[in-house]
């Protein structure tokens, strides 16, 4: 599935992939999706909240479950994803997206671990990916 195709919100998908980048340590990743979702409208104080989700009231129910499911699938817990978080998700979420949603985790995972094992720097694609737009390089 191409992200285009993706039943899940490009901003929701940003915050997903910035928030599991976070998590991994992938610098490159970091860079570049804050980039894309300045680029793509994303308000500053958003980004610089994304770490603290829980306490910060510029996220809604739907980003706040997906934030949620991103972290669970990112630290697997040795016993699975508990009941209360899947709740909230599929309260969130249709079959569907939730199915979108979770391809988009696993994608920016495995880029995550790509990136960090080969040591990507931050900005070396920015010329390539047009992200010298965000005015942030």
């Amino acid at each position: 599935m191409q992200e285009k195709e993706s039943s899940i919100e490009e901003s929701t998908r940003h915050l997903v992939h910035i928030r599991a980048s976070q998590m991994n340590g992938c610098g490159f990743c970091l860079d570049m999706h804050v980039k894309e979702a300045k680029i793509h409208g994303e308000r500053e104080l958003r980004l610089y909240h994304i770490p603290i989700w829980r306490e910060s009231t510029l996220f809604s129910p739907r980003e706040r479950a997906a934030l949620a499911w991103t972290e669970i699938l990112t630290k697997m817990p040795e016993h699975g994803v508990p009941d209360d978080i899947y709740d909230r998700v599929r309260g969130q979420f249709s079959e569907r997206e939730l199915s979108d949603l979770t391809f988009s985790v696993m994608a920016i995972n495995a880029w995550n671990r790509v990136n960090v094992a080969f040591q990507t720097e931050p900005g070396s694609a920015d010329k390539a990916y047009g992200l010298t737009k965000a005015g942030l390089s």
